[in-house]
């Protein structure tokens, strides 16, 4: 029996450290832009490699917090899926997977300017190929099942996964992405109606409904999820229960490289609910977890276990807002 399963993407991340010299400054209100001379070589400071995929980073989070843990997902060959195996089983990660594609697994280059965010280039390999029939259900023993985002017709496997979880009375945490949430209500309405946590940003869910950020928490809970969070960058995040709303303000802290912050929220959130039931202690985990990644390169190498996590908070007043509905 496991406390958490994943189900999601697995990448080589290749981080490429371009300083300044692809982003041109943006206009006030607007996205930066990036700009690649034709013809030209363009020397850059760093290129490092690691594991990533919101799958593989949620399941690391999990088992640092002492979670019996597995992944599931799609692997394929060669020398980079290898890569992503030996690192989810030194993390003590259960790898849930019967059938290997012939495809390469995903490949997410993230190219970094120096005061600006990132621009991911992703190709997803094999991640979208995961079928039903791929699924093994009878090792789905477990507390909660954790979605992060997946496409196309893998989407329709996590679809598949949660309608099996609701059945079988699996709790299930899910954090969708903009390209899932661009395709509207009516396209999420089974995931979210088998979801007991949502989890997504504030561009995210005004993708699928309207007003304000309290508003909007309101409106989707009414789709299915017992509980609703959306987070809003360095402002902070938002929580809603049914019964009360939640606050947390951003703390300030130097950003290195951001991704995988969200991912480390979500599961910090989830590893909090699990251990307290409580919703200001998970607000807490997700905090000092996401910002303890964004600190350093790479979204898993300073994910924080359970004493970590108290230690920080501990030092650090994360203070939470809370007023009843």
């Amino acid at each position: 029996m496991y406390d958490v399963i994943c189900f999601g993407s697995a990448t080589v991340d290749i981080f490429v450290n371009t300083g300044d010299k692809l982003f041109r400054r943006p206009p006030p209100h607007k996205k930066g832009c990036i700009t690649v001379p034709f013809g030209d070589k363009i020397v850059v400071s760093d290129v490092r490699f690691d594991v990533g995929g919101g799958g593989t980073n949620t399941a690391v989070a999990f088992s640092r917090m002492g979670f019996r843990t597995a992944w599931m997902g799609k692997l394929g060959q060669g020398e980079s899926t290898q890569k992503i195996v030996s690192c989810l089983r030194k993390e003590k990660v259960k790898v849930l997977v019967d059938k290997r594609s012939q495809e390469e697994p995903g490949v997410s280059i993230i190219l970094d300017a120096k005061g600006h965010d990132r621009t991911v280039l992703t190709h997803k390999g094999c991640n979208n190929d995961i079928s039903w029939s791929d699924v093994p259900v009878r090792k789905l023993k477990t507390r909660w099942i954790y979605c992060s985002s997946m496409m196309d017709h893998a989407f329709r496997t996590q679809e598949n996964v949660c309608l099996y979880a609701k059945r079988h009375k699996i709790n299930v945490m899910y954090n969708p992405s903009l390209y899932t949430t661009k395709k509207g209500r009516a396209y999420l309405a089974r995931m979210l109606k088998c979801t007991t946590i949502l989890s997504l940003n504030k561009e995210e869910a005004e993708q699928l409904v309207s007003g304000s950020i309290e508003q909007m928490a309101e409106k989707l809970s009414l789709l299915g999820p017992q509980i609703v969070i959306i987070t809003n960058g360095a402002e902070g995040a938002y929580a809603y229960d049914r019964k009360h709303f939640y606050f947390v303000k951003g703390q300030p802290v130097k950003v290195v490289e951001s991704t995988g912050a969200g991912d480390a929220f979500s599961s910090g959130f989830l590893s909090g609910f699990i251990k307290t039931g409580s919703m200001e202690l998970a607000l807490r985990f997700g905090v000092v977890n996401a910002q303890s990644v964004i600190q350093y390169f790479g979204a898993k190498n300073v994910l924080l276990t359970e004493k970590q996590a108290y230690a920080i908070m501990h030092k650090k007043n994360v203070r939470i807002v809370k007023k009843k509905c």
